[in-house]
């Protein structure tokens, strides 16, 4: 058995201190419920990582669905795309018909500036934050293969102006390469518009059985996977294995290549983020990612856009709500219902969320979905 996505919903994204996680909950869940067309789940994937216990069950109180299996994950930034992961795969199984998957975070509530690191962790005791892991992303790439910090720069200009047309996003203003590049340093060479910003939002899906819904958007394939031991047999810069491994699985999955994908929303959290991921789900060798930023293959109206979100850097992080943000976007696409920032003749969307923060491995888990064809 297969399965779809029926509907899908979320808030604005933005720091909303005002706002509690279980009203952006509800507004997210009555999104997707009147999007799918039902009144009623079989279950709830739901996930936060940082939200108070019980943070998805009052949402689902609020929306009126009590009485039903709630399961809660927790993936780092790979939270919410996981629950989604794993609802397909209840439904693929016959356990469930139709399932509400739902992301919230409120990361204002519990951060001013960037994510604390957890103490327990070697990383975490050197005060070593992800601005920080991602710089030594930045660096090993650049003694790899060279970096360009004009085209790592660039990557932040194009997600600015694809956020400029979401009206969602938390960032809809355009920056250009100079404003990029003499915004304040963060971490070598991550500047402050090369950073994603934390970020109050929800995010919903409903995922179920097919019903001939012709705007319902086909699962083609999806892969889920955490990273392996991080020692010195890699390489290759931080959660570019993973990525890369759990990409080939998806797209094994679902049957084609990363070559007929129309679009794609990764984790962008940081510039160099989006630059490796490119090159780890396979659009160029490695060392190419920048070419395709210079050449315009991945903004829109090129050939494979990225991020026409505005992705993470335009739209904003609320950890636990970000993948099915990706989600969101990829079924808007594939419906054309994306306004602006509409991906002509969008048929295959592939959505890539890495989740990170634990040291001592490559990535917390890496999530890879295929939807339509």
């Amino acid at each position: 058995m297969s399965a779809v996505v029926y509907g899908v919903g979320t808030t604005k994204f933005g720091r909303q201190p005002g706002r509690s996680g279980s009203s952006l909950g509800q507004e997210a869940i009555l999104e997707a419920l009147g999007d799918a067309g039902v009144d009623s789940v079989d279950a709830v994937y739901a996930g936060t990582v940082f939200g108070a216990p019980g943070t998805a069950q009052r949402a689902l109180q609020d929306a009126g669905i009590t009485a039903v299996p709630v399961l809660t994950f927790e993936n780092a930034c790979a939270t919410s795309s996981t629950a989604f992961h794993e609802a397909r795969h209840a439904v693929m199984s016959g356990r469930y018909e139709r399932v509400l998957c739902l992301g919230i975070e409120t990361m204002t509530s519990s951060f001013d500036g960037p994510i604390t690191p957890e103490v327990t962790d070697s990383e975490g005791r050197a005060g070593l934050a992800l601005p920080g892991v991602y710089a030594l992303v930045a660096s090993r790439y650049a003694y790899l293969h060279g970096l360009d910090t004009k085209a790592l720069a660039q990557l932040a200009v194009k997600n600015r102006r694809h956020g400029s047309f979401n009206p969602r996003a938390q960032h809809g203003k355009e920056v250009t390469l100079e404003e990029v590049l003499a915004s304040r340093m963060v971490a070598d060479p991550l500047t402050l518009y090369q950073c994603c910003d934390i970020s109050d939002a929800a995010t919903a899906a409903v995922v179920g059985v097919p019903r001939g819904n012709d705007r319902d958007v086909r699962i083609a394939g999806s892969a889920l996977r955490s990273g392996r031991l991080w020692d010195h047999r890699s390489t290759q810069p931080w959660g570019y294995e993973l990525m890369g491994e759990v990409a080939a699985a998806a797209w094994e999955d679902a049957g084609i290549g990363p070559e007929e994908i129309d679009l794609f929303e990764v984790h962008d959290a940081f510039t160099i983020g989006e630059l490796t991921a490119t090159e780890a789900l396979g659009l160029t060798a490695p060392g190419g990612g920048a070419d395709l930023v210079l050449s315009g293959h991945t903004a829109l109206g090129g050939r494979q856009p990225v991020n026409p979100s505005g992705g993470l850097l335009s739209r904003g992080h609320p950890l636990g709500a970000t993948g099915l943000a990706q989600i969101a976007e990829a079924v808007w696409q594939l419906r054309g219902d994306a306004g602006g920032r509409q991906v002509e003749g969008a048929r295959v969307a592939a959505v890539e969320t890495m989740g990170g923060g634990t040291a001592g491995i490559d990535g917390n888990g890496c999530v890879v979905v295929v939807l339509g064809g």
